[in-house]
């Protein structure tokens, strides 16, 4: 990947299940550092294109790639390895574990999951385990959790959850961070929280992309929005434009009036 390459590239991306086309033929391209926004009514295939982006479904067709690897089709833990993180409009921590630990359990390859390494590696695991404690403590202090690390997850709310996400994410490093609907279910001082903690990240170089219905949301982070209707990517651009053009109007409401 040059300077001058976009992070992500999506070319001509379909998934069908059946006769059924949830995705047809989507193709757009995001700049390192942009955060991408992704609107469109409920069913217009946006889940299922955050699907395949994440590795959890594999295209029909057509091409993904990541800082110049291609990741289409290569399943969920491939592309958690190649630097896509992603979190849940609803979140599903580990209940009964501390906020804490389920942090820490994030990060991929770590040594002290292999057991020999702990009887013939010892001091590598002990530095590894505190340089993992050390980055969960400090991804729990930037989303406002370190009062409750050391509680179980279970107690906290929807809101609380997905800060939880979010820490558990930024602690992997990722290159590019999917956001499905992060607004959804969140009270209002919590969703303020959580649209300051996107923009501070975007401020220090992290990009991401965001499903969301919250129009004001789209229109205070987003640039470039996307809109999909019917499975189409149907028009990309400035959000002030985008969500005041008369196609995207009557995709949401069915009339331009």
């Amino acid at each position: 990947m040059t300077p001058t390459e976009p992070l992500l590239v999506v070319d001509r991306i379909a998934k069908n299940f059946g006769g059924h086309q949830a995705v047809d033929n989507v193709s757009f391209q995001l700049a390192a550092g942009a955060i991408g926004g992704l609107i469109g009514p409920n069913g217009a295939g946006k889940t299922t294109l955050f699907n395949c982006l994440a590795g959890f479904l594999k295209p029909t067709s057509g091409s993904i790639t990541l800082g110049g690897q291609a990741i289409a089709g290569r399943g969920a833990y491939a592309v958690f390895q190649a630097g896509l993180g992603r979190t849940f409009q609803i979140p599903r921590p580990f209940p009964e574990m501390s906020v804490l630990d389920n942090v820490m359990v994030a990060p991929s390859g770590q040594l002290g999951e292999r057991f020999w390494a702990n009887w013939l590696q010892p001091a590598r695991v002990r530095e590894q385990e505190r340089k993992t404690l050390e980055a969960a403590r400090y991804w729990l202090d930037f989303v406002g959790l370190t009062a409750l690390a050391d509680q179980p997850a279970r107690i906290l709310s929807g809101g609380q959850r997905k800060l939880l996400d979010l820490a558990r994410v930024m602690v992997t490093q990722p290159k590019l961070v999917l956001l499905d609907e992060p607004g959804a279910g969140v009270n209002p001082a919590l969703l303020d929280q959580i649209v300051d903690k996107v923009a501070t990240l975007n401020a220090q170089g992290v990009t991401f992309l965001i499903i969301e219905h919250n129009m004001d949301l789209v229109a205070s982070l987003c640039n470039p929005v996307m809109v999909m209707a019917q499975g189409a990517l149907i028009m990309s651009g400035q959000a002030d434009t985008v969500l005041k053009d008369p196609q995207v109007i009557e995709a949401y409401l069915g009339t331009t009036a």
